[in-house]
């Protein structure tokens, strides 16, 4: 898989905000992988062959396992450590290290764009 055409990953527990951001996404041209917590997340990035998106869209809190502890497992993986992750939550944390940007919920499609271009290319 070219970098031209690596896909997105949306990890979120919200099978709406999921399609919502595929839709718009696919819309401009970009491929969407989708994971409903990071446990799913790391396991599509660790089957073969290995999956390797152009940046990680990651909800904070989800059931079975959370943003942060995703991004811990992410790091300690040296084939998956520099991976950009942006933080996509209506919770008022601050950011934590291994995440590039956080993108507050609701977000505008302006800024989600924005945050995807300049990682990937459709």
């Amino acid at each position: 898989m070219s970098p031209a055409s690596a896909p997105v990953l949306v990890v979120d527990d919200d099978p709406d905000i999921r399609e919502a951001v595929q839709d718009i996404l696919s819309f401009e041209g970009y491929t969407v992988v989708q994971a409903d917590n990071g446990k799913e997340a790391l396991e599509l990035l660790n089957r073969q062959p290995r999956l390797r998106p152009c940046i990680i869209l990651l909800d904070l809190m989800m059931p079975v396992m959370d943003g942060e502890e995703f991004v811990g497992h992410l790091r300690k993986d040296p084939e998956l450590a520099a991976l950009p992750v942006i933080l996509v939550t209506a919770s008022g944390r601050v950011t934590f290290p291994g995440i590039q940007a956080i993108i507050k919920k609701p977000f505008e499609m302006d800024e989600l764009l924005a945050a995807v271009s300049a990682h990937c290319h459709p």
